[in-house]
C-alpha cells in the first residue's frame, strides 16, 4: 500500500513523518517548489514543525498533485478546507478511480458549504466505500515532539479501515477505529467553532470557571446537533449507538478549547480583545477553521433545525458584527 499526502501545511507534515518514521515511502505534494529544495537538503519543512526531520530517501516530492496521485494507492488529503476546491478542481473526473482517499481536513469548504467527501462524490463520482477520515485530539506540534496521541480512522469498510489505521501505529500514536465517517467530519468542524468561541471568552476575560461551563454545553450542543443531522440526512449511521464522549468527539473538542497550540482559540482570543476579523488573520498567519466554519453551519443548521445558541453567538460576533460582550453578555444566561 503506497501513500501519497496532498498538503504540506503542520498536518500533513505530521502525517508525512509517522509514515516515514514507520518506514513507509510517500508521494507528496508540495506547491512550492523553493519547499521541496529545502526538505530536500535540509531534511525539514522549512514553514512548520521544524524539529520533524526526514529521511528524504523516502520523499517522493512533487509540485504536481496529478503525478502525487497516480503513484499512489491511498491519498491523504490533508490541505485547509478553504483550499481543497482549488487544489483538486483541476483534475481529470477519473483522477481517483480505484484509490482510497482519506480526508485529514477538519472542515467544510466555504466555497459550497460541502464535506470532502460530498465534493469528491460530485466532482469524481467517488464511492464512499473508498473514503475515510482521519481525525481526534491530535496537535501535530506534539505528533513532531513524539508525544504519546491518538488518531481515529473513521470509514464503511471497516476491514479497510483496520488495514489503513495499521500503517500509522507506532510507539508515539495509538489509533483507532470509527463507523461513524460523516458525524466525525462534523465534530471536527464544530469543534472549531467552539475553541474559537472560547479564546473570545478568554480575550473577554472570563475565568477558568466559565470556561467549564462553556465547554460543557458546547458538548451537549455538539450532541444534539449530530444526533439531528443524522435524523435529517439519514446518514449510514446509528446515532444511538455512538459513544460521543469519546476522544474523536469530546477529546477533540476539549483539546482545541484549552490547548495553547490551537489556532482557532488564537484567533478567538484576538476578536475577543477586540481584533477585527481581518487584523486576527493577518496576525494570525495561518487558517482558523472555524471562521469560515461558523458560517457554514449556520447555514446547514437551517434544513437540521438544532437549538444551537453557542454556535449562534460566534456566528453573530464574526458575520454579522454583534459585539463579543453584547454576545457573550447573551449566552451567559443560556448556559447551564
Amino acid at each position: 500500500m503506497h501513500f501519497g499526502i496532498i498538503g504540506s501545511g503542520s498536518w500533513a507534515t505530521a502525517l508525512a513523518k509517522i509514515l516515514t518514521d514507520n518506514g513507509y515511502p510517500i508521494a507528496w505534494w508540495i506547491r512550492n517548489e523553493a519547499t521541496i529544495s529545502h526538505i530536500q537538503q535540509r531534511r525539514h519543512n522549512p514553514h512548520y514543525l521544524h524539529t520533524a526531520y526526514f529521511n528524504t530517501a523516502l520523499l517522493n516530492m512533487s509540485s504536481n498533485v496529478a503525478q502525487v496521485i497516480q503513484q499512489a494507492d491511498v491519498i491523504i488529503i490533508a490541505v485547509p478546507s478553504a483550499f481543497v476546491k482549488g487544489t483538486l478542481e483541476g483534475l481529470p473526473p477519473h483522477a481517483f478511480d480505484n484509490k482510497k482517499i482519506i480526508s485529514a481536513v477538519k472542515g467544510i469548504l466555504p466555497d459550497c458549504n460541502e464535506l470532502v467527501n460530498e465534493f469528491l462524490v460530485n466532482h469524481f463520482s467517488i464511492d464512499l466505500h473508498n473514503y475515510f477520515t482521519i481525525l481526534g485530539p491530535c496537535h501535530a506540534e506534539e505528533i513532531a515532539a513524539e508525544k504519546l496521541s491518538y488518531l481515529t480512522f473513521s470509514g464503511l469498510d471497516e476491514v479497510m479501515c483496520t488495514t489503513i489505521a495499521s500503517f500509522f501505529n507506532n510507539n508515539y500514536l495509538n489509533t483507532i477505529i470509527n463507523h461513524d465517517v460523516v458525524g466525525v467530519q462534523y465534530a471536527a468542524v464544530l469543534k472549531n467553532i467552539y475553541a474559537l468561541g472560547a479564546g473570545i471568552a478568554h480575550g473577554l476575560e472570563y475565568g477558568d470557571n466559565f470556561l467549564s461551563v462553556y465547554i460543557a454545553n458546547c458538548a451537549n450542543e455538539m450532541t444534539i446537533f449530530l444526533k439531528k443531522l443524522v435524523a435529517a440526512h439519514e446518514i449510514p449511521c446509528n446515532a444511538e449507538i455512538i459513544n460521543y464522549t469519546s476522544s474523536v468527539y469530546l477529546g477533540d473538542l476539549l483539546v482545541t478549547c484549552y490547548s495553547l497550540y490551537s489556532r482557532n482559540r488564537m484567533f478567538g482570543t484576538m476578536i475577543g480583545k477586540g481584533y477585527s476579523v481581518k487584523a486576527a488573520q493577518l496576525e494570525l498567519n495561518m487558517v482558523a477553521e472555524g471562521y469560515n466554519a461558523s458560517k457554514c453551519i449556520h447555514h446547514t443548521n437551517a434544513q437540521v433545525n438544532a437549538s444551537i445558541p453557542i454556535i449562534d453567538a460566534v456566528y453573530s460576533i464574526l458575520w454579522q458584527h454583534v459585539p463579543a460582550p453584547a454576545a457573550f453578555k447573551k449566552l451567559e444566561n443560556v448556559l447551564v
